[in-house]
């Protein structure tokens, strides 16, 4: 039997889909699992604000649109991005075991947020995170960052950002 899999195409998705398509299989045997890869408004636009394009649901609409419209049959989301309002005609059906829930801050040198200097400039797109940081670091700067692990890593290797979150 195949299984159609939504998920969308960054390297973080695709690896948590994978994870999802693993336990699929061990749980149902001879079962295939296709992953079908979407691009959300959230992979088109890579330089709005989170917040201006309409927050969680930017990465989870056309996904969900593709299990909706019969192109898969089930899909997978990072619980982070998920809305908490229902959509007739879906339901959670499953929910992996939670990962580390930590955040991870990245700097050029490993220099933790309290070795920062005053006025660096830390990049995030997250409300929650942005909030943490203002509280214990309330002489940084916080700057709205899009894009993929390997984007936003990249920007502080690049000196765009001294770190980011």
């Amino acid at each position: 039997m195949l299984v159609r899999l939504a998920t969308r195409g960054s390297t973080l998705a695709l690896a948590q889909a994978r994870l999802a398509a693993d336990a699929l299989s061990a749980a149902h045997p001879g079962l295939v699992v296709e992953l079908v890869e979407v691009t959300t408004a959230g992979d088109r636009d890579r330089t709005t604000s989170l917040r201006i394009l309409g927050g969680q649901g930017v990465f989870v609409g056309a996904v969900r649109e593709a299990v909706l419209h019969g192109e898969a049959d089930v899909a997978v989301h990072s619980m982070k991005d998920m809305p908490t309002a229902p959509l007739e005609g879906l339901t959670v059906a499953a929910v992996l075991e939670r990962g580390d829930p930590r955040d991870a801050l990245v700097s050029r040198s490993g220099t933790t947020l309290a070795a920062l200097p005053a006025g660096a400039r830390i990049g995030t797109s997250s409300t929650r995170r942005v909030a943490f940081v203002r509280e214990l670091r309330p002489d940084v700067e916080v700057v709205d960052i899009r894009g993929n692990v390997g984007t936003r890593i990249a920007r502080v290797e690049d000196g765009t950002y001294d770190a980011v979150v």
